[in-house]
């Protein structure tokens, strides 16, 4: 069974969480951008919650299904429908055999995760079935999907779709000729407001920037550039300067870590970030807030709070709580 591409929109990849514990080899981690919504997708379909899904940026696919199959579309609100039929959002939705999926242009946010019954079945590579397409390894080919590829469905997704969708009866609805649920999974990363605030601690050398590249950092609202991608965020402002020129060596980068090069444009790494870098380190973003950053497209807007490590740890625990009282509201709804 299988998912066909009619078009591909502007990038709609295979990702999984991620590659761990291969960064001192030189194997960036991948995954998906916003794992936060990328879990809740997962958990409305009844997959495990590191199934691979699609993520779909800013303008989204058109697909056709071979066979009938249980969706969720989790992240961004995009202009989705399903033989023209508006797609409810943060749903499990029982798609007939032959239904076509489209998603138009992101109405708010940037990424949305599309999870199927039963996963994506294509092979790891390295643990993962995460795409890095620079390298051209995992996914799907190591590359963003084409019009006329074919996405590999397990051989029994039409099964556990009219399974796991018979243990929603009590919640079932019929919405715009769609079979779905009465209740969604909560929005948890989707920016209500912009500029969004991210919380960053101070980097390995923020003390090495002039006095007024310090506070600017903090005061400024930032824009996420054009040429922004899954590897760093650009964000056009205020240049950064240090206050005595100079180099360092290289050394580990992690996700999060905003780096300044030497044009003193700072870049935020995501989730392809490289594994070591040379240019100064002036902040690091409390990973808590990395999905809801993950859903800025270009022109967004964000301001810096500053944070402690502790704030950060506060802020992770407060984030894990939330992902977790959805994963169990949604677990409930499947009699687990």
């Amino acid at each position: 069974m299988s998912v066909k591409v009619l078009r591909p929109g502007l990038l709609t990849t295979v990702q999984d969480r991620g590659r761990f514990g291969l960064q001192h080899l030189g194997i960036v981690p991948c995954g998906a951008m916003d794992v936060t919504a990328h879990a809740l997708a997962n958990a409305l379909v009844g997959n495990e919650h590191g199934a691979a899904t699609l993520e779909i940026t800013v303008l989204g696919p058109e697909l056709e299904f071979e066979r009938a199959a249980l969706i969720a579309v989790c992240g961004a609100e995009f202009d989705a429908r399903a033989d023209g039929r508006a797609l409810p959002p943060n749903r499990p939705v029982l798609l007939e055999a032959g239904t076509r999926l489209a998603a138009r242009r992101a109405l708010r946010g940037a990424r949305a995760y599309l999870a199927v019954a039963g996963g994506l079945v294509l092979e790891e590579v390295l643990g993962s079935r995460s795409t890095y397409v620079p390298a051209r390894f995992g996914g799907l080919e190591g590359r963003a999907l084409r019009a006329g590829d074919t996405v590999p469905l397990a051989e029994d997704a039409a099964k556990l779709a009219a399974e796991r969708y018979a243990k929603l009866a009590r919640g079932a609805t019929t919405r715009d000729g769609l079979r779905t649920v009465r209740w969604s999974a909560p929005s948890l990363t989707l920016p209500d407001r912009e500029p969004i605030i991210v919380h960053a601690m101070e980097g390995r050398h923020f003390a090495s920037f002039q006095a007024s590249s310090q506070r600017v950092f903090f005061d400024a609202v930032w824009r996420v550039s054009p040429d922004s991608n899954r590897m760093g965020y650009r964000l056009a402002g205020p240049t950064l300067t240090l206050a005595e020129a100079g180099e360092i060596l290289s050394e580990p980068t992690c996700l999060g870590t905003v780096q300044v090069p030497a044009d003193g444009v700072p870049i935020a790494l995501m989730a392809d970030h490289q594994t070591t870098g040379g240019y100064p380190k002036v902040a690091e973003v409390a990973l808590a807030d990395v999905p809801r950053l993950a859903q800025l497209a270009p022109g967004g807007t964000l301001r810096f709070a500053r944070a402690t490590l502790d704030d950060a740890l506060a802020l992770r625990r407060d984030a894990g709580e939330r992902l977790r009282a959805a994963l169990r509201a949604v677990a409930w709804e499947y009699g687990k």
